[in-house]
């Protein structure tokens, strides 16, 4: 498990590398929930996202030699554009494997960054296989998307800012995918608040650690099309580290709709005046939906991207009913 002090110490590496993002009461939620509701803005991060703390974490902690094979990975999208970004800034090279399914918008902004850009199959698993190619017959560092301490450790620093803006904090909403920012806040929050809830969210279509817990041990899923797109892709079968994490210490794990996802896009821009994608907008379309039983005290809710396609933006706030198309 990765526990306090890694995450204090990763606080103190990157702290002049990321942004300590504003935590902001949220009138409208707060009235929703009848208590008070703070938003975690680290869509405000540089590169649209938290997976900046992670991915600089993980880049410093690497040699000079390691940085100069240059690192890879597997994403959906943010944590490869955190990764070219920050090897960029420390004078590495980036090779990112990602599957079609990953929206164009996120594609070309990596290829800005100067990474190595592979579209490589139809699911994070595919692109997978590519990444391990290039570790075993190029030498590349591997840096993954979430299952890594240094990783892990980088996303818990939020939990630690939380915590300092929100000291009575009684539940935090978190989206999950492969779990490395859940497993981070989870524990940081829980160090300091024993008694707190760390609640993930997740998307109804396709969410691989909710199928995983359920079963009891890591599971494939079928990847496909979603709002959330950045929550999209698998565990890994021979995850190491952010299953048992998730699985020791999140309170539970909710789903939500396409429809409810929606929602919460269009409650982000029309009465917060934030622009979300779908993945940092799970955990209003949660509250919302009323999917979080047991509200007491103060909630806090990470808003955890926001790298959306405009113009699947601007049909989701007009209240298009199905704005991905086709059978999404």
């Amino acid at each position: 498990m990765v526990d306090l002090g890694a995450i204090r110490d990763a606080r103190s590496r990157i702290i002049r590398h990321i942004l300590s993002t504003q935590f902001v009461r949220s009138p409208t939620l707060s009235d929703i929930c009848g208590g008070s509701v703070g938003l975690k803005l680290e869509h405000h991060q540089t590169t649209g996202s938290f997976k900046i703390r992670g991915a600089t974490n993980a880049i410093l902690r690497l040699t000079g030699a390691e940085r100069g094979r240059g690192v890879v990975a597997v994403s959906t999208g943010n944590h490869g554009r955190a990764l070219a970004y920050a090897a960029r800034a420390v004078g590495s090279r980036a090779t990112i494997c990602m599957s079609r399914l990953v929206p164009e918008n996120k594609v070309s902004e990596i290829r800005r960054l100067g990474a190595d850009v592979r579209i490589i199959g139809e699911s994070q698993d595919e692109a997978q296989e590519e990444v391990d190619r290039l570790v075993r017959e190029n030498g590349l560092v591997l840096l993954p998307p979430f299952d890594h301490p240094e990783i892990v450790a980088g996303q818990g620093t939020i939990g630690l800012e939380i915590v300092e803006a929100m000291p009575d904090v009684e539940t935090v909403l978190v989206p999950v995918s492969g779990g490395g920012l859940a497993a981070g806040i989870a524990a940081a929050v829980k160090a300091a608040r024993p008694h707190a809830r760390v609640i993930g969210v997740s998307m109804q279509r396709g969410a691989a650690m909710r199928a995983s817990l359920d079963a009891g041990r890591p599971v494939q899923v079928e990847e496909v099309r979603t709002l959330a797109d950045a929550l999209g892709g698998g565990i890994g079968l021979d995850n190491k580290l952010t299953f048992a994490m998730c699985q020791t210490l999140l309170d539970d794990l909710l789903l939500v709709s396409e429809s409810e996802i929606a929602a919460g896009i269009r409650h982000a821009y029309e009465n917060e005046r934030e622009i979300l994608e779908g993945s940092g907008a799970v955990g209003i379309a949660a509250l919302l939906a009323q999917k979080v039983a047991g509200l007491r005290g103060s909630v806090a809710l990470v808003l955890s991207g926001r790298n959306i396609d405009m113009e699947l933006h601007r049909r989701v706030v007009s209240g298009m009913r199905n704005p991905l198309g086709g059978d999404a």
